[in-house]
């Protein structure tokens, strides 16, 4: 199973806004903090305020912060609002035509799996993974990778 870019990105951006919560952060500082495209960020930081994880201030001063404290942000409701499609095999989709389906044990085991590592997901918040390192600044901030390729 791999998570898309979209969901990735969403939990950096939401990582690096945690980490900053005495200001407002901007899409173009973040993209250059994580080598991002500004277009996709903004794509991504609509969604996230359309879903109620940030809150957007329009404007010369604007930028985005949590809507939440960190530890409300589920890493598991983050992952369900941003991933399209959590089917890791044809016969948990919505459109299942799989000639096995009914004659198969696969179907519950992968289901399992998946139920398994949503319910881990559920387990933890944003909290849990903002470290912060007390030598760093701001221009010191380096990428973070979420997902292992």
């Amino acid at each position: 199973m791999r998570l898309t870019t979209m969901t990735d990105y969403a939990i950096r951006l939401l990582m690096y806004v945690g980490r900053h919560p005495d200001r407002l952060c901007t899409i173009a500082e973040i993209a250059r903090a994580y080598g991002i495209s500004e277009p996709h960020l903004m794509k991504i930081t609509h969604r996230l305020a359309q879903r109620g994880w940030l809150e957007t201030i329009r404007g010369k001063n604007g930028g985005m912060r949590l809507a939440m404290a960190p530890q409300n942000v589920n890493l598991g409701a983050v992952v369900r609002d941003t991933e399209n499609d959590l089917a890791l095999v044809e016969c948990l989709g919505p459109d299942n035509r799989c000639s096995l389906s009914g004659a198969c044990g696969l179907t519950g085991i992968f289901q399992g799996a998946l139920i398994a590592f949503m319910q881990h997901l559920d387990g933890y918040t944003l909290a849990d993974v903002l470290e912060q390192p007390a030598s760093r600044s701001d221009s010191d901030e380096q990428p973070v990778r979420f997902l292992k390729a």
